[in-house]
């Protein structure tokens, strides 16, 4: 059988990519096609499942088809463009630029620049996919012709570890927890997170603490606004900023929280929504961009961003046992609706379609 094969710029242990681009080559190979991974990086874990995208050349032929991950321009993207294997785009969001300005001049470019070469691919592939409805959308506004969905099936594994005994130790007590999972990043907002929490402490509950859990390597800038706005609002002995934690330590987090609260303003899927679904974590979120169609309807969304008025929803959740019970049943309703679909056979049918689309062109 002819080769299904794929690019992208860096496979990264563990990150949402990652684990799509491994899901597919197992699908692939189960349906009988040679299939490849093809990158300018590779985490050191990951590196002997790969080649160098340069050597593509050597597997390419008209015959094949090419699954191209787009999530910022680069050089294996415009050397995947040159190749003459039929192309299907799966689009991974690139982050309006606006949000880097501040505190990465350099990856604001980068962001520019991608979306910009983002376009030239509507004339390069026979399908484009976005791994959700906001993202497919995004596609068909920038002139691809045509589009679909490649749904998300989060893989929680990595959950289904032993908690770390020193996180449970230290934050399992009869303080409440408020949660946010995620890469220190402008988008996220991480700036209101603090602001809405500092309301709550304040105005409803002062045994809380905002526990931040997420790397923020190359935004140190961001990093130092952060603590300085913590600092400023007296929040510094009540808000952790966690950085890079083990599978052990962040399940132990999803285990000692009493809400996963999200400000973020720009997502193209956003993953610990549902791992906070899985870990039966109440969930409030701002309701932007992707978001709202991650949640599925479950959650607590909001569309306000005044410290005061998120505070007062927080506090009414969290003040009411039968409401989070309830919560908690929709989004272990929207997980199942999430988790039942069928990944494998949706993705091998865009593969057959996609091949036949070559064939006709």
């Amino acid at each position: 059988m002819t080769g299904v094969h794929q690019v992208l710029a860096k496979l990264a242990e563990g990150d949402a990519i990652g684990n799509e681009v491994l899901g597919i080559q197992r699908a692939l190979r189960h349906a009988g096609y040679d299939s490849e991974i093809f990158v300018e990086v590779a985490d050191a874990r990951l590196a002997q499942l790969t080649y160098d995208y340069r050597a593509l050349r050597d597997f390419s032929d008209r015959d094949s088809l090419l699954i191209h991950h787009f999530s910022v321009g680069s050089d294996a993207s415009r050397f995947a463009y040159s190749l003459p294997d039929p192309m299907v785009l799966v689009y991974h969001n690139i982050t309006p630029p606006k949000y880097f300005v501040e505190f990465h001049p350099a990856l604001a470019r980068f962001c520019y620049l991608g979306r910009r070469e983002l376009r030239a691919y509507a004339r390069r592939c026979v399908l484009a996919l976005g791994d959700s409805d906001y993202n497919r959308k995004e596609l068909e506004s920038e002139g691809f012709p045509r589009t679909a969905v490649l749904p998300v099936v989060p893989d929680f594994t990595h959950l289904d570890v032993a908690p770390s005994p020193l996180v449970t130790s230290t934050f399992d007590d009869d303080w409440t927890n408020i949660l946010f999972v995620g890469r220190i990043v402008p988008n996220k907002k991480f700036e209101d997170l603090v602001r809405f929490f500092h309301a709550y402490q304040t105005g409803f509950n002062r045994r809380s603490r905002l526990l931040l859990v997420g790397s923020h390597s190359g935004f140190d800038h961001y990093l130092d606004a952060l603590v300085q706005l913590i600092h400023e609002l007296g929040q510094q002995e009540h808000v952790l900023l966690t950085g890079h934690v083990s599978n052990a330590e962040l399940t132990a987090y999803y285990d000692v929280a009493d809400l996963f609260l999200c400000a973020s303003e720009h997502e193209g899927f956003c993953v610990p929504l549902v791992e906070a679904f899985y870990k039966r974590v109440p969930v409030m979120a701002y309701a932007a961009a992707a978001v709202p169609s991650t949640m599925d309807g479950a959650g607590v969304l909001y569309d306000t961003t005044n410290p005061t008025d998120v505070a007062t929803l927080m506090d009414d959740l969290l003040s009411d046992a039968t409401a989070q019970e309830g919560v908690v049943r929709g989004q272990l309703s929207a997980l199942e609706r999430l988790t039942s679909k069928d990944f494998a056979r949706t993705l091998l049918g865009f593969v057959d379609t996609s091949r036949a689309a070559a064939a006709g062109r």
